[in-house]
């Protein structure tokens, strides 16, 4: 299918249009009918009438935004007007809402009159929290938006303008570090005098460029002192004294190029002629005014930025509005200033000098991605960008007195940010700040290996614990520095050189030596890291243990089995993953481990992970599934879940438990009160023991792929010594999510 069908298709199936409005109350009975309209709605109307505040307590105001645009300058299609303008602004609503949870109400005027727009606007007022202004052509934009600041009690922003200017403001500021350049001394040309080009010129300027070494250039050419007057008051504020009239000449020497104009205008010859080392954001759309392979083919040393995705460095405005627009919202401001924009430019261009999280990397399909000349920016899909920039945004309007609402804890912002990104990020946080100043030692068996190194400035900077990496002290150095990692005081041990392999030796076949082992297993033992790891722990020299993602599960529990005795009354390991649902937390055991278990073993399960539950205030309510319901099928699979059930009953009467039963009979409480009202349940369980770990691994992976589920784990139960066990795929996010709840179990006793 082309482009153009496919567009078509995309924007008119199932249904006409990309937005609709959705209530956010229940009304389905008459009680609610009461509430949601009258007499109930009254309430709130007298509220707000003697304190107009209270709007944004009692209605949708203070997450609600205008997209106001009269058509004249769509996209790259300049004045086709309102109505056909409207799929643009209903896409603006839709990019609001998905990186930043902001309803979105889209509003089309068929004028062209600055001052009826003004108008219409300012009656607005009372609706909305903020109003977005789009695709409103050069000059009258400017004129719009100033009156519309001056004369609104809350913030007002077009995107246009501003958002381009933030976006490569960044761009600018790590081009700049990159290249060895100050932002004071730099010299800058800007293609391009509309909406986006001057908004860009002031905000440079504001970003520490003079204003005497920016050069406008327009269709006309440079936008020199003494050009007639119909350059407009705009351009002439940045009229330089030059002799430079054309786009080429006034390239010859700069540091920067700053494309907002058309495509092609730029030649290979015009690069050629820039100063070392140049920054060239070609940011026309959809044709650059040079293309990146050209570019780079002359001059090599050279960043390039663009406006488009499948180029490196993409300028894109969606990495401003939604996030400026959400820290704006939060704490009532009454406009976006200055320091507000420049609180968001700097946060996205330190954002980019940070690690990039797996997340990231798996939504672009790539395998890496650093600062560098091809990332000096981040990526629209990082959703680390709604914590850093949002919360930067609040803190600026409240340091500079915009905010209705002022915040003092932003740590506590930016960790309701994080929340409402992700369940298993609000789950983790609270571990993670149990965790946070520990002493403890863990020791990782896969030092050497990437995703534990890039573990290592997260897991330094929260201080969760104190690391210990296993491998080559040379390897892991050269790959940290590969990675562009800094280890700080991360304490490095070479099993195959370390003074006390004799002694972890020794110890191992001490305790080994009527299971079998010889002393040749023992000297084996202190060469493989996931051995050395277990000894330092079983003997004390670290706290607690993280592994797994180096190799195979049944290897490294083999070694794991051979040195560290399980916990007194336990007689199997199990493991558990905590999944993380829009409305509940969820155990699902054992998913890797036992391959065909006991009931005997399924009951163990079921106690050890009704005591994880338990650890996390969560009450556990036990299903143990199976294929049958309560005996609706005859079999050895069957009896030995039912089995399992008597055994737990008998070992923890108090346990709510119940099985054995399918998965829809434990999570569906009508599905028990309809054909099971016996249930012991009484409603949906959550704690899942499966029968098998075929069954339990393959329904967790499924879960998380096709349900809007996170999970964290898998936890391993039953040792003695807190140590958790990775897999293969195991990512920068679940290292540090192991790391803390084994620092977790050090802290309270292991599970």
């Amino acid at each position: 299918m082309d482009l153009k069908a496919e567009a078509l298709e995309y924007h008119s199936k199932p249904t006409p249009g990309k937005i609709e409005v959705n209530p956010t109350k229940p009304c389905v009975t008459q009680r609610d009918l009461s509430l949601a309209y009258t007499p109930g709605v009254a309430v709130p109307c007298l509220e707000i009438e003697a304190d107009p505040n209270k709007a944004y307590e009692y209605t949708s105001r203070g997450n609600l935004v205008a997209v106001v645009s009269n058509g004249t300058a769509v996209l790259g299609l300049g004045d086709i007007g309102a109505l056909a303008g409207k799929p643009v602004m209903e896409g603006k609503g839709v990019l609001f809402k998905r990186f930043a949870n902001i309803d979105v109400f889209d509003i089309e005027l068929d004028t062209k009159d600055p001052d009826e727009i003004i108008n219409i606007v300012q009656k607005l007022e009372p609706t909305f929290g903020g109003i977005n202004l789009e695709d409103i052509k050069a000059p009258e934009c400017f004129y719009i938006e100033q009156k519309l600041q001056e004369t609104m009690d809350i913030p007002v922003f077009h995107d246009d303008q501003h958002g381009t200017a933030i976006i490569s403001g960044a761009a600018l500021i790590n081009g700049c570090i990159l290249q060895g350049k100050n932002v004071e001394d730099i010299r800058l040309v800007i293609s391009g005098a509309g909406a986006a080009g001057i908004a860009c010129s002031k905000f440079y300027n504001s970003l520490g460029v003079k204003k005497e070494n920016i050069m406008l250039v327009d269709s006309k050419g440079v936008v020199y002192r003494g050009r007639d007057e119909s350059a407009g008051s705009f351009k002439q504020d940045f009229a330089v004294d030059t002799a430079a009239r054309t786009l080429a000449e006034a390239l010859k020497g700069a540091d920067c190029f700053c494309g907002l104009s058309r495509g092609g205008l730029v030649t290979k010859e015009m690069v050629q002629g820039m100063a070392e080392k140049p920054l060239i954001f070609a940011m026309a759309n959809p044709t650059p005014e040079i293309m990146p392979d050209l570019a780079k083919e002359a001059r090599p040393d050279a960043i390039v930025a663009t406006g488009r995705s499948d180029f490196p460095n993409q300028v894109n405005n969606v990495l401003g509005f939604p996030f400026i627009f959400r820290g704006a919202l939060d704490v009532h401001a009454r406009a976006i200033n200055e320091e507000m924009k420049r609180a968001a430019c700097h946060a996205l261009a330190e954002l980019a000098r940070q690690d990039v999280p797996d997340s990231v990397l798996r939504a672009y399909g790539l395998e890496r991605l650093r600062f560098g000349p091809d990332y000096i920016i981040p990526k629209p899909f990082d959703p680390r960008v709604l914590i850093w920039e949002a919360s930067a945004v609040a803190e600026a309007a409240v340091k500079t007195g915009v905010a209705r609402r002022p915040m003092k804890d932003f740590g506590a912002y930016r960790d309701r940010l994080e929340a409402s990104l992700s369940r298993s990020a609000t789950f983790m946080r609270s571990i993670r700040n149990r965790a946070r100043g520990s002493s403890k030692r863990i020791v990782f068996s896969d030092g050497e290996h990437p995703t534990i190194i890039r573990a290592v400035p997260i897991l330094l900077e929260e201080q969760i614990a104190k690391l210990v990496l296993l491998g080559v002290v040379e390897k892991i150095q050269r790959r940290a520095a590969e990675l562009g990692v800094d280890l700080g005081d991360t304490e490095i041990i070479d099993p195959g050189t370390h003074p006390d392999r004799k002694k972890l030796a020794r110890e191992f076949y001490d305790k080994n030596k009527r299971k079998g082992a010889n002393w040749g297993d023992a000297r084996y033992c202190t060469r493989v890291p996931d051995r050395f790891a277990a000894l330092m722990l079983e003997t004390g020299k670290v706290d607690g243990m993280v592994c797994g993602i180096g190799r195979g599960h049944p290897h490294v529990m083999q070694a794991l089995l051979q040195t560290i005795p399980l916990r007194e009354g336990v007689k199997w390991v199990s493991g558990v993953f905590i999944m993380l649902t829009r409305s509940d937390v969820l155990f699902f055991a054992d998913c890797t481990v036992k391959i065909n278990p006991t009931a005997e073993q399924l009951a163990e399960t079921a106690l050890q992970t009704a005591a994880v539950a338990r650890h996390f205030d969560v009450t556990p309510k036990v299903a143990m599934l199976s294929f049958s319901n309560f005996g609706s099928v005859r079999h050895p699979e069957t009896e030995k879940v039912r089995r399992a059930v008597q055994i737990i009953k008998e070992k923890d009467p108090g346990l709510c438990v119940d099985g054995e039963m399918q998965a829809d009979t434990a999570l569906s409480k009508a599905e028990q009160d309809e054909h099971f009202p016996f249930c012991d349940l009484a409603g949906p369980a959550n704690v899942l023991v499966f029968p098998s770990l075929d069954s339990g691994l393959l329904a967790a992976k499924l879960v998380a792929q096709l349900g809007k589920t996170e999970w964290v784990g898998p936890l391993t139960l039953g040792f003695s010594k807190p140590v958790n066990v990775l897999h293969l795929s195991s990512d920068v996010q679940d290292v540090v999510n192991a790391t803390a709840m084994t620092v977790i179990e050090c802290l309270d006793g292991v599970f």
